[in-house]
């Protein structure tokens, strides 16, 4: 790291939404993530990542894969992650990318977001990381052109979240 600020990891990079810390206290065990996997030619899953344990350094997850019915498909997978690892995850050049601020609503609630957009060549993604919870973004998207390949977005807010929302489940088939 060059920088003092510690969302910079890279001087050729943008600051990161969050932290390293602000995403340790953000994802303690118990923690529970559900989004909407939409991709091209595919048909919608849910994605479930789980925080199961934590310390200083980083945390460890399961994650797995469902059905929009809540069906398993497969056996969840373990893995551990490093805090400053997910961090990473939201370190974008600064040359191919740029941060806007919106406040959009998805099944989990409204959120106020930092977007970031990263442009390559016909490609875009994007990536808004909700202010309100430290971590992965809560909807990302994919677009070759005008057509979107590729999308996921968080159901809902459950009270094993940071701090303590009313479950919001509302996966209605409509997509995003």
């Amino acid at each position: 790291m060059t920088s003092a600020d510690p969302h910079l990891l890279d001087p050729d990079h943008l600051p990161t939404p969050f932290t390293a810390d602000e995403i340790r206290i953000g994802c303690q065990p118990g923690r529970m993530i559900r989004a909407l996997v939409e991709q091209q030619g595919a048909s919608p899953l849910i994605h479930v990542t789980r925080f199961t344990s934590a310390d200083a350094d980083g945390a460890e997850q399961e994650a797995w894969d469902e059905t929009v019915d809540g069906v398993p498909l497969g056996e969840p997978k373990v893995r551990r992650s490093r805090w400053l690892d997910f961090q990473g995850h939201a370190s974008f050049p600064a040359s191919t990318t740029e941060v806007t601020e919106e406040s959009i609503e998805i099944p989990a609630g409204r959120f106020d977001c930092l977007v970031y957009t990263q442009r390559d060549g016909g490609s875009i993604q994007r990536f808004w990381f909700a202010r309100s919870l430290p971590g992965m973004p809560i909807r990302f998207e994919e677009r070759d052109g005008a057509l979107m390949t590729w999308a996921r977005g968080r159901l809902e807010r459950r009270s094993q979240d940071v701090g303590t929302w009313p479950s919001r489940t509302a996966y209605s088939g409509r997509g995003w």
